[in-house]
């Protein structure tokens, strides 16, 4: 029996939203299936969005059957639907009245919500929350109720459907703030642009005055790879990870640094994290509020403005601060899920992965300082599991008010009144307690409460969140790919360490890269800022999420599961420790306690642990080359499974 088990999700089940691509076998050649099909296939290979592959036969199946599985597939996976024919509406007609708990999770879709927040930045001496999208007058693209600058009137908001006014994301400790902005279009006629140039000049002197600090503005859209570039390297990226067979994955191995460089998705991630230092360091050093401008403030704004608050705000490296943050930034902040993530499938255009960028590079921050979170990676994929589960309404709307509107409606059968849509961040629909604990990080450092006796310490402690010195630190010499770093990467699995060069042209400016060298060069302080490491080899693949479905790629006994299990077994043993003691001082009668799983046979598990099992079979390469020699008996392997088996070499 699984320990992880997805309580909506079998292991062998696919959403609709899941499904990627469907091809056909045709005479053991392979070819796309879209549309009418004149001639069906004799084998089904369905390629999942979380990178599952399914084979399916259908050789021995009558052919009417066929043409009847394969044309159902094709025509509910991936034909343009109407938003209201998704799962989602129909388990919202069945949702229980009491299953809409919110977990403590911050919605932001009431005026208290932003207040609260602004109080909890020390936000609310300069910004203001406003009601003035009420019954979306202003715009349906934004949310009922956003922050502004004190100084900006509500004319101004109305002028040009909220498009030039500097919304408020978060404010810094010392009064900076970052701000995002909706650019206007380009292409106008002169008098309108100079009439929305003089509204720009207009909002920038006035928030440009005390008691605010400078303004830096920041147009994301040419510092930035373009949307269609993100796309296009994730689709090369995947394609790794769609594994059909061993020997393809074999194949590909031999040439796996070329073919992962080539994709260009580790430089897009290293770009959009050095951005977020840039950002990191007006507000921090320099006390300049940032203004990230974009065409809808809804894609690279999301990202980049969600990185800052994980860097700079401990809160958001909570599990409820980081849900809290998303809710903020991208659901009431109005990123287009339903059609990024193409659930409607009307246009491939408009689709590109920017929510799992971002889940990219914060997986970057969490594997860098694992103390400093309080969620795991397997929390971060599982939540990109989760854009593709259509029983939440979470990602599968464009905006808040598409959401409202549609929850008012009466559906296509039966509902009558308001749907009652679930929320993602309630895990207890899709986990059990022993689940949800691998969710959680066993090793996070919470943050101390303050002691008076302590109070010098406390103070000394964060006087490196708060300024950081200007002093010439000397800069760390660069790691070169093919010097030290050659035994290391040999040896890591699947390109652990795999990076590029940052080029001379490419090379930071002097002040970011002494704010990035005199941070790097004391000790990390796990509840102030932190900056990542985007040098070369830093920049790794998430292996968790991309590889957790290739049996050739395990490691038996290995990965970061063999230290994770250790550790839940002395949790377990802790609490069964206290509970003990407890009852012998209290003699009190023994209360419930939530155990975490107990894995005490941890060298059987592999790396593609806790979402798929220990696969035992290993197919022979078809490359007649001495590095497979020692996979040649199978027999073997199984046999050593209690021992670590190094597979790292034969993997590269």
């Amino acid at each position: 029996e699984p320990q992880f088990k997805n309580k909506i999700i079998g292991e062998n089940d696919i959403t609709l939203q899941c499904v990627d691509q469907i091809y056909g076998v045709y005479d053991e050649k392979k070819k796309l299936l879209t549309g009418q099909l004149r001639k069906y296939p004799e084998k089904l290979i369905i390629y999942c969005k979380d990178l599952r592959v399914f084979h399916f036969c259908l050789r021995y199946t009558k052919e009417e059957e066929v043409k009847r599985i394969v044309s159902g597939i094709i025509h509910h996976s991936q034909t343009p639907k109407l938003l209201k024919l998704l799962f989602l509406f129909s388990y919202a007609s069945a949702t229980p009245n009491n299953a809409d708990r919110r977990n403590q999770t911050v919605m932001f879709d009431t005026l208290e919500d932003w207040r609260d927040e602004l109080e909890r930045t020390k936000g609310n001496v300069k910004y203001k929350a406003v009601t003035t999208n009420e019954g979306y007058r202003v715009s349906e693209k934004l949310p009922l109720y956003f922050v502004v600058p004190i100084c900006v009137s509500e004319e101004s908001i109305l002028q040009y459907e909220g498009r030039g006014i500097p919304i408020w994301c978060w404010s810094c400790h010392n009064g900076a703030a970052l701000l995002k902005m909706s650019a206007f279009p380009k292409e106008q006629d002169d008098s309108t642009s100079q009439m929305q140039k003089a509204f720009l000049d207009g909002i920038y002197k006035t928030i440009s005055n005390p008691p605010y600090e400078l303004l830096k503005t920041d147009d994301l859209s040419s510092s930035l790879p373009s949307l269609q570039d993100i796309q296009t390297a994730y689709t090369r990226f995947k394609q790794l990870f769609l594994i059909d067979n061993s020997t393809d994955f074999w194949a590909t191995d031999v040439k796996w640094f070329s073919l992962l460089e080539s994709t260009n998705w580790l430089e897009i991630i290293r770009r959009v994290l050095k951005k977020a230092i840039e950002v990191a360091e007006c507000l921090e050093r320099q006390h300049t509020n940032v203004l990230l401008i974009e065409e809808s403030a809804t894609d690279l704004c999301c990202v980049i403005s969600s990185l800052v608050q994980v860097m700079m705000d401990s809160y958001s490296r909570t599990k409820l601060g980081f849900q809290s943050l998303i809710q903020k930034e991208w659901v009431i902040g109005g990123h287009g899920f339903l059609d990024r993530c193409n659930h409607l499938h009307k246009s491939d255009k408009e689709e590109a992965p920017v929510f799992l960028l971002l889940l990219n590079c914060v997986w970057q921050l969490v594997q860098q300082y694992p103390p400093a979170f309080e969620f795991t990676e397997t929390y971060l994929t599982v939540l990109s599991d989760s854009l593709y589960v259509p029983i939440f309404s979470t990602f599968f709307f464009n905006s808040q008010h598409q959401r409202d509107t549609n929850m008012s409606g009466e559906s296509l059968k039966t509902q009558s009144g308001p749907f009652r849509f679930l929320t993602v961040w309630d895990w207890s629909v899709q986990f059990d307690l022993k689940g949800q604990a691998f969710l959680n990080n066993p090793l996070y450092a919470e943050k101390p409460k303050p002691d008076k006796s302590q109070r010098k310490t406390a103070r000394f402690k964060h006087q490196r969140q708060l300024s950081l010195p200007l002093t010439q630190t000397k800069s760390s010499t660069k790691r070169g790919f093919f010097r030290e770093e050659t035994d290391n990467l040999i040896k890591n699995i699947l390109g652990k360490r795999i990076g590029k060069f940052i080029n001379s042209s490419d090379e930071p400016p002097n002040s970011f890269r002494e704010f990035y060298d005199s941070w790097h060069s004391k000790p990390v302080d796990y509840h102030g800022l932190l900056l990542p490491r985007i040098d070369g080899p830093e920049i790794k693949v998430w292996a968790q999420r991309y590889l957790r479905w290739i049996p050739e790629a395990q490691l038996h006994g290995g990965g970061t599961i063999a230290t994770a299990a250790k550790i839940l077994d002395l949790m377990e043993e802790v609490q069964s420790l206290q509970v003990k003691m407890d009852e012998e001082h209290s003699q009190a009668i023994s209360r419930d306690v939530h155990s975490v799983p107990l894995l005490r046979d941890s060298p059987r598990l592999s790396s593609l642990f806790p979402f798929a099992s220990l696969q035992r079979q290993s197919i022979k390469p078809a490359l007649p080359t001495s590095t497979w020699k020692d996979l040649e008996d199978e027999d073997d392997l199984v046999k050593r499974d209690d021992e670590f088996v190094d597979l790292s070499g034969d993997m590269l």
